[in-house]
């Protein structure tokens, strides 16, 4: 989990998600009086930062941004400086401009800005100022910068997924879902990836992607597309031939990323054995592997026994379909999905920035850290509520993986993971109340992993 450089590649456009219209106040006043309003679209490369640096010399030459269209290239903006035009590639940023011009000869009759002046900003969504969550990991920042991409799909690998609720049906993809939950065979029946006896699922959906509609709450990547694949049967199990089939679904039907909030029953932890264990280990990582060969990240949740994954001694609650026994274990033994190679291992903290106590925890195990404490996020049925765990910590990466991807279509399972390490936000061990359990630096540490996820700084190219 080294911070090493990596280039970064620039998105070659954003879904029409990503139009953004910015607040207005007056129009400049430096140049109120030289010349007739006029408004005038501004070309650039279509890329978010190209359309950034325009919009800024926008504002150098006099003028004020209306709407930018990043998916398009294109800022219209508005100025009485005569020499608009000229003075905007003189600026600093000028460079950044294709070419200018006015659209219409005569002066602007409607006014300065948008209605009263502003323009068309976003409304927050209703329940959107409850997501304290988003406001921690910058999700309310990036969402000035990108929605996300309808063009990436997220697989929320989970109990199901209620596309019937109002905030999650814009951004539901029905032909690309599925249920693995008999016998790990595909199920394409329409409406059988559908929840039936749990709500955990739909939950998770909401925080990767619930929709920007002025309905309930908004997710960290509200643009893009998400699809169900039913993995947990009706009696809360999830079956290594579950597992397999949704990651391969998922990397067939060309998912960017998917989000594993569970462990694969009915052990906790597989062991590298000779047996039945040591089999399911290798198949379920092969399944993985190649899943993350054909361009598939995995997102999974750390679990929720307070354990340390770097230093295993005992498993007492497996096999779980059966009757448990208590039995030796050693670092072997595996949670998976969590802890496959290249499945991003997220674990959880409270509104304060703190681990949540029930957390998993290990050195060189933990990815990144994400609010997983009473998160508020969609129910079947329509609903609304909280809930608490590292499946509800997992969603918020995946959401941010698939900012990411928009923002970097380019971009490879690796190229993601490495980006989502370097840039989570640095999280040191507590010092008020040490916990020696806590082991490692600020840097990286059993606790955090490399930090908290940063949204912004995913949606940033």
């Amino acid at each position: 989990m080294s911070r090493t450089s990596r280039p970064r590649r620039l998105a070659a456009g954003l879904s029409a998600a990503a139009l953004v219209c910015l607040s207005l106040g007056t129009a400049t006043t430096a140049n109120a009086a030289d010349g007739p309003l006029m408004n005038y679209v501004v070309n650039t490369k279509a890329t978010p930062g190209h359309v950034r640096k325009t919009e800024q010399a926008v504002k150098d030459a006099g003028g004020t941004v209306l709407v930018s269209y990043r998916q398009l290239g294109v800022v219209v903006a508005q100025s009485t400086n005569p020499d608009f035009r000229t003075d905007i590639r003189a600026t600093h940023n000028g460079r950044e401009v294709q070419s200018v011009g006015a659209t219409r000869t005569a002066a602007v009759s409607e006014g300065v800005g948008g209605l009263n002046g502003y323009a068309a900003a976003p409304a927050p969504d209703p329940r959107e100022g409850e997501q304290w969550d988003m406001v921690q990991i910058k999700a309310d920042q990036a969402h000035a910068v990108t929605d996300g991409s309808r063009s990436v799909l997220v697989g929320i690998n989970d109990s199901g997924v209620d596309d019937t609720h109002p905030d999650l049906a814009p951004n539901f993809d029905a032909a690309n879902s599925v249920s693995c939950v008999r016998n790990g065979v595909p199920d394409k029946t329409p409406g059988a990836w559908r929840p039936t006896t749990s709500s955990h699922g739909t939950h998770v959906a909401g925080t990767v992607a619930a929709a920007r509609n002025g309905v309930g709450i908004v997710g960290v990547a509200p643009g893009v597309r998400i699809a169900s694949v039913k993995v947990v049967n009706d009696a809360g199990f999830i079956y290594p031939e579950y597992s397999i089939c949704g990651i391969v679904w998922a990397a067939e039907h060309n998912m960017d990323v998917t989000n594993h909030s569970y462990f694969i029953d009915p052990y906790e932890f597989w062991c590298n054995d000779n047996g039945d264990q040591g089999a399911v280990q290798e198949a379920v990582r092969r399944a993985y592997d190649w899943a993350t060969d054909r361009g598939t990240l995995s997102v999974a949740a750390a679990g929720n026994a307070n354990y340390d994954l770097a230093n295993k001694t005992v498993d007492r609650n497996s096999p779980n379909d059966t009757t448990p026994v208590t039995r030796t274990i050693n670092n072997d033994c595996l949670d998976m999905p969590t802890e496959l190679p290249g499945v991003i291992t997220v674990a959880s903290t409270t509104r304060t920035g703190a681990r949540s106590s029930f957390s998993n925890f290990g050195l060189d195990k933990i990815d990144v850290a994400a609010p997983g404490s009473s998160i508020l996020s969609t129910l079947p049925g329509g609903r609304y509520g909280l809930s608490s765990g590292t499946s509800m910590a997992s969603p918020h990466v995946a959401g941010v993986a698939a900012l990411m991807k928009s923002t970097h279509p380019s971009w490879s399972p690796t190229d993601i993971e490495t980006a989502l390490q370097q840039q989570a936000d640095d999280t040191p061990c507590p010092t008020t109340t040490p916990d020696p359990r806590c082991t490692g630096t600020t840097a990286e540490n059993s606790f955090y992993g490399e930090g908290l996820t940063d949204a912004l700084e995913a949606a940033t190219p």
